[in-house]
């Protein structure tokens, strides 16, 4: 096969880099053919360690007649891809160790972007050619137990280092399989991150970090990649370790900084269409776990009943996120995902309900040059005439974008005094007084 590889190459061509095209079909050809030395009925009984070694040394040996074809560095490329074909991500593998990567997004075999430091970028990665990706997705699929075909060309997950991956393939994704990642800091950021970042000003976060402490719940609101979970995570800090909490989520990517965590996740139905279990079983289930605060990762449904039950009925201090574009917004999405649980709940109810439930809402954004802010934290003082009433305590108001395209502007304090001071006070937390006096900062 590799034989027949070069034949097709014209002789007069430069060594090949690893950034060809070229460089990628040559390796898919070498793995083939070292799949095909392997006896892999004998492959699970050896030793990883052992394995790798064998493999290792048939390659060297593979790659040996190559001298032509590939430089000293190229050379030493090859050999590391290949392991990575064999055990890893294939091309994939380097960026998933690139600890400044967030998102991989691979529209096709020669179309890979990666999102760093909230810029989309795109990279010299390639795939030999379709197939050749399809082989890695499916990869990924088997490992965390699941499958893509034609009959189920769906697939979201997390991979084993908390990753949460999406594949879609043909007939549903047009051109050709792909591949979303995204991958998580090993350590979740702290309040203190979130200020020297510009994610919020310190005032915000001491306000947010005592409501927590004090059992006010808490809906984070924002659309994709603001920064939901990241302000969720930062949040569980300021949780009392004598407290007991229960996460729930599609795919688990919180990673909370408390002591008594329990966490669970949801399951897809089999290949037999049956054994899946939804957000809103779950959370039912969590009620009889003893829990102090429930944590949904993110509300999507019908669960959001029972989680806004969980909250009226002695678990004050859940928090939960929710995909939306402004505070008002998340309000209504609530009401919507009620009715999709088939009660019939006259609005007055249903608005009366959530207001009891949560108290704040904190609203992130992500802004031009992928700068994450919060723009609005909001008090849901009650219903005035059947309409919420919200008051705003702090905000960010963008005014224009600097000489690089990122944008600029203000926090603020609204001087608005919240009622659930009362509630904060009465845990014995104190705050300063000049928390709450009208200002606004530049950043």
């Amino acid at each position: 096969m590799i034989a027949q590889f070069l034949k097709r190459r014209p002789t007069e061509e430069v060594a090949l880099k690893p950034t060809d095209l070229e460089f990628q079909r040559l390796k898919t050809a070498i793995h083939e053919e070292l799949v095909e030395t392997l006896d892999l009925s004998v492959v699970e009984q050896v030793d990883e360690d052992l394995l790798g070694a064998e493999i290792r040394r048939l390659a060297e040996e593979i790659c040996f007649g190559l001298r032509r074809e590939l430089d000293e560095a190229g050379h030493r490329q090859m050999l590391d891809e290949l392991m990575d074909e064999i055990f890893g991500l294939g091309p994939l593998e380097r960026l998933m160790k690139d600890p400044t990567v967030s998102d991989i997004l691979v529209n096709g075999p020669h179309e890979v972007f990666v999102e760093r430091r909230g810029q989309l970028e795109r990279t010299d990665v390639l795939f030999a050619d379709q197939p050749h990706l399809m082989r890695i997705i499916q990869r990924i699929v088997s490992r965390i137990g699941r499958r893509i075909d034609e009959v189920s060309p769906m697939v979201d997950a997390r991979l084993p280092d908390g990753s949460r991956v999406n594949a879609i393939i043909p007939p549903l994704a047009l051109g050709g399989p792909k591949l979303s990642i995204r991958r998580f800091a090993s350590r979740p950021l702290s309040s203190e991150d979130l200020t020297q970042n510009g994610t919020a000003r310190e005032e915000m976060l001491d306000f947010l970090a005592a409501s927590v402490q004090a059992r006010i719940s808490c809906l984070i609101s924002g659309g994709a990649g603001a920064g939901k979970t990241t302000l969720l995570d930062a949040l569980s800090a300021f949780v009392p370790a004598s407290e007991r909490l229960i996460t729930i989520e599609d795919s688990a990517e919180l990673i909370l900084c408390h002591p008594h965590v329990i966490r669970l996740e949801t399951r897809e139905p089999n290949v037999e269409g049956t054994g899946r279990t939804t957000q809103r079983d779950l959370l039912r289930n969590s009620l009889r776990m003893r829990p102090d605060r429930i944590i949904v990762g993110e509300v999507r449904g019908p669960e959001a009943l029972d989680m806004l039950q969980a909250m009226n009925t002695g678990h004050e201090g859940s928090m939960t996120t929710i995909h939306a574009n402004d505070s008002r917004d998340a309000l209504s999405r609530l009401e919507m995902m009620i009715t999709m649980t088939g009660f019939e709940l006259p609005v007055p109810v249903m608005r009366q309900y959530i207001a009891s439930g949560i108290r704040l809402v904190a609203h992130l954004a992500r802004l031009k040059g992928g700068a994450r802010r919060i723009t609005r934290i909001s008090e849901i003082v009650g219903l005035t005439d059947g309409n919420y009433r919200i008051e705003d305590i702090f905000g960010f108001r963008q005014t224009g974008v600097d000489a690089g395209g990122n944008a600029v502007g203000q926090f603020y304090t609204t001087g608005y005094r919240p009622q659930c001071l009362a509630q904060i006070e009465a845990a014995g937390i104190s705050l300063r007084e000049s928390l709450f006096d009208a200002k606004s900062v530049v950043v």
